[in-house]
Order: structure tokens, then sequence, then C-alpha cells
């Protein structure tokens, strides 16, 4: 079997993702920049926060992609009674054997939809959080690899806040973005009540990629060139975070408690990769890195009252540090 040059295996391997984006817009309307990041998140081994109202397809859409994908999905819905136990697993008594044997949770899966996450306690947060960094975990005195690919799709509710349990900031800085889903426009608004109203609407669609091409496309995205004019960029952006004044962003500074840690640099980094390899080129573009900085950033940027009072959002921060800072040749 003649073998396919790289440079038409990676061109295979961009149009697929075009289908995979295709397919998906066959059973939700107008979400391609949710599917896209969370492709993001995919390809680059990352973790994705999804906030907005209830009804944005959200779950359709996790769901949906990972039968695209061909990969094992489970849903868990996150309330205030569950316990890490009912996520990752436990020991039970086998009374045939006489003995106790792991019942796996349903983390073991590749795709996780952490519905609603906000809404359990510390102690299952921590138990979710611990597995997204270290891929693994102790049920009992057993330690199980979880399935790869792994990535958690986490969704968190902006509206209602009574009786949850917000995740604190040190946590949220794990996942790679944060994207915030918005409402539709009235045309995609439109198609999506006609098809919901029919009930004879098909939602069948068809396998388009498997695990080996999500671990080819991760190893071709790694191979993506980026420049060290490029690089230092990103380092300028980040710091621009934490030392806002020494880039002319005097107002800025009483706005900003903490600046983006260095997951920021890194996840920052990966996801222009994955921008660049999108549109099907094989190096980034200071295009592809403010493309992605408001998802790497705007859960790492914790604002003071002050910013609160007058009504200063992250975006706004972070437009002002993309206008304010430079790349240096």
């Amino acid at each position: 079997m003649k073998e396919v040059p790289t440079q038409e295996k990676t061109r295979l391997q961009q149009q697929k993702i075009k289908v995979v984006i295709d397919e998906v817009g066959k059973v939700v309307v107008g979400q391609k920049y949710m599917v896209n990041r969370l492709l993001v998140g995919l390809f680059t081994n990352g973790h994705v926060l999804l906030e907005g109202v209830p009804g944005l397809a959200k779950t359709l859409t996790v769901n949906t992609l990972a039968k695209v994908l061909d990969l094992d999905f489970q849903r868990i819905q996150f309330t205030p009674d569950l316990l890490p136990a009912d996520l990752v697993g436990t020991m039970i008594y086998n009374q045939s054997r006489s003995e106790f044997e792991v019942k796996k949770g349903p983390i073991f899966a590749n795709l996780i939809l952490a519905d609603e996450v906000n809404r359990s306690p510390a102690k299952v947060q921590s138990a979710l959080l611990e597995a997204m960094q270290e891929r693994q975990v102790t049920i009992g005195e057993t330690t199980f690899k979880l399935d790869s690919p792994f990535l958690v799709l986490a969704t968190q509710n902006p509206v209602e806040q009574e009786g949850t349990y917000p995740l604190p900031e040190a946590q949220v800085d794990r996942f790679m973005l944060k994207v915030f889903v918005d409402y539709l426009d009235k045309d995609a608004e439109l198609e999506v009540m006609r098809r919901m109203s029919n009930m004879s609407f098909d939602y069948e669609v068809k396998k388009v990629l498997n695990k080996n091409d999500i671990f080819e496309i991760r190893s071709e995205i790694n191979k993506i060139n980026i420049s060290e004019s490029l690089e230092r960029y990103i380092i300028e952006l980040v710091f621009a975070t934490r030392k806002p004044k020494d880039y002319g962003l005097n107002d800025e500074a009483g706005y900003i408690q903490f600046g983006a840690s260095p997951r920021a640099s890194i996840n920052l980094n990966l996801a222009a990769k994955a921008i660049a390899f999108f549109n099907e080129r094989d190096y980034v573009l200071p295009e592809d890195i403010k493309e992605i900085a408001h998802d790497v950033l705007n859960h790492r940027i914790i604002l003071t009252y002050e910013a609160e009072a007058d009504g200063i959002t992250t975006k706004q921060i972070i437009e002002n540090i993309l206008r304010k800072v430079n790349i240096t040749r």
C-alpha cells in the first residue's frame, strides 16, 4: 500500500476538521464558534469551560461531537448531593467471590460533559479537577489511568446562582479555555424552531474522525512553527495582565487584582497553533494569537471590586491589552 506524503496527509486532516464542523452543523445550528473552540481543546489536550444560559445546545453539541469523532461520551449532571464516588467509582463487595471489586464511574470515557459543574460541593469539584490534571483516578488502593483522549467539557449557568458552589479561581485556571456561549441570531433561532418542532427530524450523523486521527492531528499541530517574536508577544500579553502599568495600562491597573498564571502562556501558544492549523497554515500569525486570546485569558484575570462597581469586564481589559501591547521584532 502506497504511503500518503506528509503534506497530503496534513491537508486531508485539515479538510476532515471542516467536515466535522459541517457534520455537527447538521444537528446543531449556529454554534460554529463553540464547536471550533471545543476542537481546539480536543486537539491540544486541554479542557474547556462553557458558560451560557440554558437552551443554547451545549449538551447537544458535545453529544453530537462525540458521535462524529467516534468517542465514548458521558454526561454527568452535577447536583448538590453528588459524591466523589459517583464520579470516579467505588469499591463494591462481591458476595459470591467474598471480595471487593472496583466499579468504575462515568469519568472513564473520552468526552465528559460536566453539566452545571458549579452545583456540586467542593469535594466533587476537586475529584473532577484532579482527574483533569493528573488524567488518572484512585479507587481504593489502585490507581487507574484514564482513557486517551480525555477531555472535560464543563458547563456553568450564569443565571441561577442560588445553591451553587462557584469554582475557585485556582481550579478554573486548569481549564484551557473558557467560552461564553451567546444567544443565536434571529435566522439561526428560526431554523432551530423549525427543526425542533418537526418530530421526525433525524439526528443521525456520520463518523468523520477516529482516535488515531485525533492523535495524528495533535502531532501535526505540535509541528506548527511559531517565531520567537510571537513567542515573546505571548509572554508580553500575559505579563501585561500582571503588571499593566509597565505597558501604559494605568487605568486597568486599578481593576486587575490578579493577572494570568503561567498556564496562560502555555495555552495561548498551543491554542494559536491549533487556530493556524485549522486555517491550513504551518505557521502562526499574530491574528491567531489575538483570535484565541479572550478564551484563554478571560477566566484567568481576577478583577477588583472597583471593576465590578464601574461595570468593567475582563473582555474590555483584554481588548485594551491587545491594543497596547506591540510585537517586538
